[in-house]
């Protein structure tokens, strides 16, 4: 062995290379995962904080808008004209007006908090009151850090444009807070002093940092949002004293985009509309924990390739080399020269040059093989003959192998026998015998048909006709072969005096079935010989006389087992295939057909004892009329009533079994309204509750409702939604949950899908009715 470990290095070499090139081709794929993954991450949080600016920036211009609809309120604008004189208010001016400004909370959470100012008549109104002191008002909204004072001259008291206030702590109804807050003076062009009336917004903070909170909640960082002035409007995740000392750091760009700050990815998009900066920050270790995962998988998918391959490496090098150096062994001591002969410093050439001679002499063997090809076809139609293939593909392979040249797979099998030679006991007869075959065989081949024949004694040739198609061989095939053989015969015996006996087997129609043709045949000739027959004689042409009846156990179990399955086709074919063997091939004595037909009788009450068939109501019924059946009549007769009585009893195995298909369907349906509301109900959760496989009650369902089980669930899941849609409790992603959802958006698609809308605007719709 050691002097061969070349071979062995060479194998596990060329592996190893096999191996090292896709872990590098790999690695740069790695790599280019990595880079990949850092750069989406990075564009998908600056997406996010864009978006989210987008977002802001449209319910900031919705707060701008709901201002200029005021200015053009014409019960406002009445308002804001009219004198105040003492006491006297425009009540049922200011109630209409209250009214008015209630609806504008509902469509923007910006909205939820914010007041009309009118100096005239020194009234504050809010969304749902009027505050006819502002002093009152103030008692309950107010800024921590403001006096009242301040207030009234800051906000109530000066004129506004589109003004934003700073975020400021805030005391909205005993509950602390910060609002940024928007100030508007109406109408809109009052522009020194001061103003008929005056729109404030206070937003909380919460509300303009909710649209960034995607970034805090997913990856656990900070964002900050400041106005043109630098001031804070909003903060989340962070104090103000870690923003203020961000902006001063030395090695940080206010005008970058992103940049990696300390141990943050810091994001920066200032507004061209407001000029507001938002500015997030996202830690580096969340950033990257996608790709922090395919490094670890990365690393150790290929560790375990590695090792794997490396023992695979060993593995297939030994395998593969192994048998080299053992051939290498045997060469040497068979062909080559001595252990130390330098031939062996390359084994390969030592090999080619060995398997070269051996080759030539393939060569020669394969010359004498052609030689000996007719002994090895005759040997393999010998062998067909005997039946000792067990399946096609073993026929195909002997046949091509020996190139024996089947046509076909159907046909018939005959036999040719010599007459006039009853004793074989000298050499002159045998001689005789073999030139009379010798003149039969060439009588076949020049015949012209396609004909396979040998020998199986010295007065008989055994002769195949073989087609490809059953209606070509049973019509003219049938016609060709009676027409050859009466030609050979009547040659043989004009020409040479040769007298001899054709009988032919029945119709194969498998090559399989060669050997049962050829038994035929052989029965047909010891019949034909016996009778002194002269003329061509068939298979079908006799008939066997049998003291027996056919009906084997196997048959009698296949007959019982197809009743029980409620097959009666196939039962049927079984009971006519019964009645034929013991009536078409056989000639049975009346006792035998007795015996039979008690037999039959006897199969069939075996079945009624079936408990399947004892609880049917037509169980007497059917007794009564299987013992009825006379031994007597015809078997014919008895056919006919014995495949009603089947018929019957498979009616009862039929409706047995859709009795059970519809109690199962019951189970499915009671299961799924019960359970529609877990998420993991699956076919197999319900297959296993009704502890049935799945494909059967998958098949099952669809046969029986016409319609798919998933799609059945689905519908059960949407009446259940619609219910709750039209009850107001429940938000649409707290009903998804509630039908078996685990996404919002899953069941939005889904409702829409079965009931053509929205479920929004099904709700809406519902109660609007």
């Amino acid at each position: 062995m050691p002097r061969y470990s070349r071979v062995f290095r060479r194998f596990l070499v060329s592996y190893l290379i096999i191996l090292i090139i896709p872990s590098i081709a790999g690695y740069m794929s790695y790599q280019t995962a990595i880079n990949v993954t850092e750069s989406v991450s990075i564009e998908n949080g600056v997406t996010q904080l864009q978006k989210s600016k987008e977002l802001l920036e449209r319910r900031m211009a919705e707060v701008e808008g709901f201002t200029r609809q005021l200015a053009i309120n014409q019960d406002l604008s009445i308002l804001m004209n009219e004198n105040s004189s003492g006491d006297q208010s425009n009540v049922y001016g200011i109630w209409k007006m209250m009214k008015d400004v209630l609806t504008f909370g509902q469509t923007n959470d910006f909205l939820k908090n914010f007041f009309v100012y009118l100096s005239n008549y020194d009234v504050v109104l809010t969304p749902g009151s009027a505050y006819f002191r502002p002093e009152h008002y103030y008692e309950s909204y107010h800024y921590l850090d403001m006096p009242l004072d301040e207030w009234k001259s800051s906000v109530l008291e000066r004129t506004h444009r589109s003004e934003i206030m700073a975020l400021r702590p805030y005391m909205d109804n005993k509950t602390e807070t910060s609002v940024v807050t928007y100030m508007q003076s109406l109408p809109l062009d009052s522009f020194n002093g001061s103003s008929p009336a005056v729109a404030v917004v206070m937003i909380d903070q919460k509300m303009i940092t909710d649209p960034l909170s995607g970034l805090t909640d997913r990856y656990g960082g900070w964002i900050h949002i400041a106005d043109a002035e630098g001031h804070t409007v909003g903060l989340r995740g962070a104090e103000e004293s870690q923003v203020a000392s961000l902006a001063t750091g030395k090695n940080f760009d206010e005008e970058k985009l992103s940049q990696f700050y300390e141990d943050d990815l810091v994001i920066t998009i200032k507004s061209d509309t407001t000029g507001w900066v938002y500015r997030a920050g996202i830690p580096r270790e969340a950033l990257m924990e996608s790709a922090n995962q395919i490094k670890f998988i990365t690393w150790i998918v290929t560790g375990i390739a590695l090792f794997v391959g490396l023992i695979v490496g060993l593995l297939l090098s030994y395998r593969n080399s192994a048998p080299i150096i053992r051939m290498l062994g045997v060469m040497k001591e068979q062909f080559g020269p001595g252990q130390d002969d330098p031939a062996l410093r390359n084994e390969f050439d030592f090999l080619h040059g060995n398997i070269a001679q051996m080759l030539t002499q393939h060569k020669r063997l394969e010359s004498e093989l052609h030689r000996q090809a007719p002994l090895v076809r005759d040997a393999f139609f010998k062998r067909l003959l005997a039946g000792e293939f067990q399946t096609r593909d073993e026929i195909i392979a002997a046949a091509v192998q020996s190139n024996a040249g089947l046509t076909g797979d159907v046909g018939y099998v005959g036999i040719l026998q010599v007459n006039g030679y009853p004793l074989l006991d000298n050499v002159e007869v045998l001689n005789e015998l073999n030139a009379a075959r010798l003149i039969l065989k060439q009588a076949l081949i020049d015949s012209g048909s396609s004909v396979r024949m040998t020998d199986t004694s010295s007065d008989k040739i055994v002769f195949l006709f073989a087609f490809h198609d059953l209606e070509v061989a049973t019509d003219i095939g049938k016609e060709e072969v009676t027409k050859t053989l009466e030609r050979v015969s009547r040659l043989a015996f004009e020409e040479f005096r040769i007298s001899v006996t054709v009988v032919l087997g029945g119709l194969f129609q498998t090559i399989t079935e060669v050997s049962q043709s050829y038994e035929q045949a052989k029965g047909t000739l010891d019949v034909a010989v016996h009778h002194n027959r002269k003329e061509m004689t068939w298979f079908e042409d006799i008939r066997q006389e049998s003291a027996t009846y056919h009906y084997p156990l196997e048959l009698e179990l296949r007959l019982i087992g197809t009743v029980r399955a409620g097959e009666f086709e196939e039962a049927r074919r079984i009971l006519q295939s019964i009645v034929s063997q013991n009536t078409e091939t056989r000639e049975l004595s009346y006792e035998m057909k007795q015996q039979l037909a008690v037999e039959m009788k006897g199969t069939f009450l075996k079945l009624l004892d079936q408990k399947v068939f004892m609880e049917a109501e037509c169980f007497e019924e059917l007794k009564n009329r299987i013992i009825g059946i006379q031994a007597t009549d015809p078997l014919e007769t008895i056919q006919e009533e014995l495949a009603g009585v089947m018929e019957a009893l498979c009616e009862v195995v039929r409706s047995r079994k859709n009795d059970g298909h519809l109690r199962t369907i019951e189970q499915i349906k009671t299961y799924v309204h019960s359970s529609y509301a877990d998420s993991a109900l699956t076919l197999y959760r319900v297959a296993e509750q009704v502890e049935r496989p799945e494909k059967y009650i998958s098949q099952l369902f669809k046969e029986v409702t016409g319609e798919n089980l998933s799609d059945y669930l689905e519908n059960v899941r949407m009446e259940q939604a619609s219910i709750l849609l039209k009850q107001d409790a429940l938000t649409v992603d707290e009903i998804a949950a509630r039908v078996g959802y685990n996404s919002s958006h899953s069941f939005r698609r889904a409702f829409k899908r079965v009931t053509g809308v929205s479920p929004s605007v099904f709700r809406q719709s519902a109660l609007d009715g």
